[in-house]
């Protein structure tokens, strides 16, 4: 019975959980190389979720597991798919190759000065204290009264959250020491939470909230008046269970008030934001209208403002895409163009079904593309390439390959790293560094 070979592009919980399911789903022998453009596995897991819930993160020792224990699936790091390797060379020396390249790109608000200095995409943040080596150590100086976040999802409260955290706290994360150091050295003390509609349509969910009322340090602010429904409003929260819930921790906030602590957190709820102000093209404020009444407006004095308005899924070079909903058109996971399906690709997580869900989320995800592929096969011939084929075209294009090996030597130098500072361990943000690593070079840190 012939091997058959699974390309997968992207290691984040989909990519990973395809891994792990082709190899236990098969009841064929199956290999299957994991394509990541960074040094480092579990995209999004180790990169976007807050450093400071581990828990959620702690689900990279359950993929650890799919690299190190399950025979014929491999990590093919530093390895850039359109660039290293194309997408059409991928098919012809695979069998199948599954697309699970995420959500990388960030909506905008479309409006004016949303370009100036100090004006970004919350996922820029999130990627400089995540330490993403694609992301300069020096993108972030922290140097101001206030900050504004547009957008009320769980992201918009991580930023709003690792504002306000005492270099205590982020001690007690991964993030790198000059991360902690920039944060320390902060001069931010309120964080305003912009909301676009009314406080019931609020996407972040209770338990973040109410980690932010629990924060000792931080006031967290709500006016009461902005909690006055209108109709629409009052009949989704009867409709909807949670959202009753965080309403409800919405109405505590509101009478505990201020209590006079080192930082507040503010939330305005019915606020568009018509236009960002700037003085020599830096951002200086954010003028808002009242969503219900476009005819009221106020300006907030800002420093540093986050959109974080969704994520959007990325044009896959070789692949037909959906620009209205920034994903790759599919049929049970198989790719389409038009009404073809396009043999042999399929596509898992974001970029299949748009940025929604929890990490858990891409386990379901991913069985639908496994199931699919593997109706696929079927009693089919492999007709793969064998594996040195592909080592070798990245070999000769003058790839270094970061494979689990040598990621676990980065691994490892991140713990020594924690552990001569008295952490767990301590990011790696600069990619020439973990390089150095990943071949085994002795460096030393700092």
């Amino acid at each position: 019975m012939s091997t058959f070979r699974i390309a997968v592009v992207g290691s984040g919980p989909s990519g990973s959980y395809c891994a792990q399911l082709l190899s236990e789903e098969s009841d064929q022998p199956i290999e299957v190389d994991v394509f990541e453009q960074l040094p480092a596995p579990f995209g999004l897991v180790r990169y976007g979720v807050a450093p400071d819930h581990p828990k959620i993160k702690s689900i990279t020792m359950s993929f650890s597991e799919v690299f190190e224990e399950t025979p014929g699936v491999r990590l093919l790091g530093n390895v850039r798919v359109g660039v290293d390797i194309t997408s059409s060379e991928l098919r012809s020396h695979y069998d199948g190759v599954v697309f699970a390249s995420g959500a990388p790109l960030d909506r905008r608000l479309g409006v004016p000065g949303e370009d100036l200095a100090g004006a970004h995409a919350v996922r820029d943040f999130v990627s400089w204290y995540g330490g993403h080596p694609d992301t300069p150590s020096n993108a972030f100086v922290l140097d101001g009264h206030r900050a504004v976040v547009i957008g009320v999802g769980n992201v918009a409260l991580d930023a709003a959250r690792m504002l306000v955290r005492t270099t205590e706290d982020l001690r007690a994360t991964d993030v790198p020491q000059h991360i902690v150091e920039a944060f320390t050295a902060s001069t931010f003390s309120e964080v305003v939470i912009v909301g676009r509609r009314g406080p019931a349509y609020a996407k972040f969910t209770n338990k973040e909230f109410i980690e932010l009322l629990d924060l000792e340090n931080c006031d967290v602010i709500i006016d009461p008046d902005d909690l006055e429904l209108d109709a629409a409003q009052q009949e989704y929260l009867d409709s909807n269970p949670a959202a009753t819930r965080l309403f409800a921790s919405f109405r505590k906030a509101a009478e505990r008030g201020a209590l006079g602590r080192k930082y507040r957190i503010r939330f305005v709820f019915d606020r568009t934001p018509v236009e960002f102000l700037g003085e020599d093209g830096s951002v200086s404020g954010v003028r808002l209208a009242k969503t219900s009444d476009p005819t009221v407006t106020e300006t907030l004095d800002t420093e540093l403002v986050f959109r974080s308005v969704g994520y959007m899924g990325k044009a896959v070079p070789g692949l037909p895409f959906d620009t209205e909903t920034a994903t790759v058109p599919h049929r049970d996971s198989r790719v389409i163009d038009g009404e073809e399906e396009v043999p042999g690709v399929y596509i898992a997580g974001w970029i299949k079904r748009g940025p929604t869900g929890v990490v858990g989320t891409n386990r379901r995800c991913a069985l639908d593309t496994v199931t699919s592929i593997l109706e696929d096969i079927g009693s089919k011939s492999s007709s793969a390439s064998a594996s040195t084929v592909v080592d070798e075209l990245l070999r000769s294009r003058g790839v270094q390959v970061v494979d689990w090996a040598a990621w676990r030597r980065i691994d490892e130098a991140e713990r020594a790293a924690g552990e001569s500072t008295g952490r767990e361990r301590v990011k790696l943000h600069d990619r020439n560094e973990m390089l150095q690593f990943a071949a085994g070079d002795v460096i030393r840190l700092g």
